[in-house]
């Protein structure tokens, strides 16, 4: 399995809907590891390891999201996976 490293930019209505903390129950289920976080300008930006089919399951729950949420935009940069992260965590 290949190991891979996606950097994200989630756009629309994003925060304070609970998407990070579900963000982070999506990809502890997958066995991903990295961040998510609320950025100023009202994107979530995330940072996820593991493998690359996982991942790529997790971007298409996120394209959806939580309930509350309506994702308009999707940014993604493939990257070497590091191996930095021991969790996923809610990250300020």
């Amino acid at each position: 399995m290949e190991k891979v490293r996606a950097h994200i930019y989630i756009k629309g209505r994003v925060q304070a809907v609970f998407y990070r903390i579900w963000m982070k129950g999506k990809a502890i289920e997958f066995g991903l590891t990295g961040w998510v976080r609320n950025l100023e300008d009202g994107r979530v930006e995330a940072v996820v390891e593991g493998e690359k089919e996982k991942i790529q399951e997790l971007l298409k729950l996120i394209k959806i999201g939580p309930p509350l949420a309506k994702v308009y935009n999707l940014d993604i940069a493939w990257e070497k996976i590091r191996g930095e992260f021991v969790r996923f965590e809610i990250i300020n």
